[in-house]
């Protein structure tokens, strides 16, 4: 047991942690992201979460071109200060650097894919999306609820802008051809 009555976490440093301190931090609870210097810890994971993240994770496993890979909940550095870590994302086979790893780069993540919930909504829709295209990551689809059926929104970097466009909004079925062929029954239970 901690001679402090508080984890050193709850206190940060001056100026924030950086994308490395999310490694060395013990006790830190799973999934924590680093946005702009601050811990974001995760809710507990709604049916609906888990239903949208299992179908997408489903799809891609068996669409994914065998020089990506598919990844659950990995993080992403994406400077000092940021690290999120996108609900599912396909990075570049090589990229794997075995089983101690705990985070990819940017230039090695093709699509990055966030499944909302009630308590990332603002996170979701345009801090971590903004965070992503500046860092390079070509691909984004962000995944909402709609009265409990899922509702795909995908985007693309526009290079002229740096910024994502949107590409589609797919309620029934996720049917794509960039960045790889894929199609993925949303209704599917």
């Amino acid at each position: 047991m901690s001679a402090e009555p508080f984890p050193a976490w709850l206190r940060p440093p001056v100026g924030g942690w950086t994308a490395e301190d999310l490694d060395r931090l013990p006790e830190l609870p799973p999934h924590t992201e680093l946005i702009d210097g601050s811990l974001i810890f995760a809710s507990p994971q709604t049916t609906f979460h888990n239903w949208a993240m299992w179908l997408l994770e489903y799809g891609l496993r068996t669409s994914v071109p065998t020089e990506w890979e598919v990844w659950r909940e990995m993080s992403v550095v994406l400077g000092k200060r940021n690290r999120p870590e996108p609900d599912l994302l396909a990075a570049r086979r090589g990229a794997y650097g075995g089983p101690k790893q705990t985070a990819f780069q940017p230039e090695d993540v093709l699509l990055a894919i966030e499944v909302v919930s009630e308590e990332s909504v603002e996170r979701d829709r345009d801090v971590k999306p903004r965070k992503y295209a500046e860092a390079g990551i070509r691909y984004f689809w962000r995944v909402e609820s709609d009265e409990g059926r899922p509702v795909a929104y995908t985007y693309e970097i526009d290079p002229a802008a740096g910024a994502y466009i949107g590409t589609g909004v797919h309620r029934e079925v996720l049917k794509l051809d960039h960045p790889f062929p894929v199609e993925i029954e949303l209704t599917r239970r």
